[in-house]
């Protein structure tokens, strides 16, 4: 049996589109700007965070020199990784992806707007924090605060991108909130932030070799001890970046729409 051309259109995937992920960009934007405890949340929880860890060592500044920087990069991971899940599994949920893949909107479109939009929000969430970090709370780091300022952004950027991953196999909020354990705290602690990799159990040091937030960490020690990029931290924030960049490749196939 022939296919009407309608019916081939239908059913061709649409091609990425940088205006409709654009626009798709601006109106989460317009979204979040109504919601102030999420965007207090994404701001001002990892600062907070930071804040209060350096008075938690307020008489060894040295161990918060030594762990602040690494949890500079953690502490918007998990936030981004938080509130992206929920956002994107909210509009499943209500119908509102369903009425915007009825429209000549693709999920490449969709996802690359959310992406767009908490990018951007990572940017500044990541500013915040770092400035706070280096200027306010005397953070002390050897390589140049920009450098800083460069993985918390990536970072932030992965843990979006993971928010939006399992946003796919949620089916409620609550589930949501779920994989943030499961896929976040066998990372937090196999990344090296409480034992060096290289010590841990083999299978554990494995493991932990293909995971995205050890490079993260590996990269911010890399900025704490050199004054200048070095091959190994090139080569962590590549690392990075190719997950960020894998996660949302797989996430595109796998975000499903609320009816069939």
């Amino acid at each position: 049996m022939t296919r009407t051309p309608s019916q081939s259109t239908r059913t061709r995937p649409r091609p990425l589109s940088g205006a409709r992920v654009l626009a798709t960009a601006a109106r989460v934007l317009r979204q979040l700007r109504h919601d102030p405890r999420t965007i207090a949340l994404m701001l001002l929880v990892p600062c907070v965070m930071i804040a209060l860890l350096r008075y938690v060592f307020d008489a060894h500044p040295r161990t918060f020199d030594s762990v602040g920087a690494s949890l500079l990069g953690i502490f918007p991971m998990i936030t981004m990784f938080l509130v992206t899940s929920i956002a994107t599994l909210r509009e499943r949920t209500s119908g509102t992806l369903e009425r915007l893949l009825a429209m000549p909107l693709s999920k490449a479109d969709l996802l690359g707007g959310y992406a767009l939009a908490f990018g951007a929000l990572a940017v500044v969430q990541s500013a915040l924090a770092t400035a706070l970090s280096v200027w306010l709370l005397g953070l002390d780091i050897t390589g140049s605060p920009w450098l800083l300022l460069l993985v918390a952004v990536l970072d932030a950027l992965l843990g979006t991108a993971l928010g939006l991953f399992v946003s796919a196999f949620a089916s409620t909020e609550f589930q949501a909130v779920q994989f943030m354990p499961a896929v976040l705290m066998p990372q937090l602690l196999l990344c090296g932030l409480f034992a060096p990799r290289d010590t841990m159990q083999p299978v554990l040091e494995a493991v932990s070799a293909v995971l995205p937030m050890s490079y993260a960490v590996d990269a911010m020690t890399e900025i704490l001890t050199h004054p200048a990029p070095t091959t190994l931290f090139l080569r962590d924030i590549l690392l990075t970046t190719t997950f960020t960049l894998l996660t949302l490749a797989l996430t595109t196939p796998t975000l499903p729409r609320q009816t069939p």
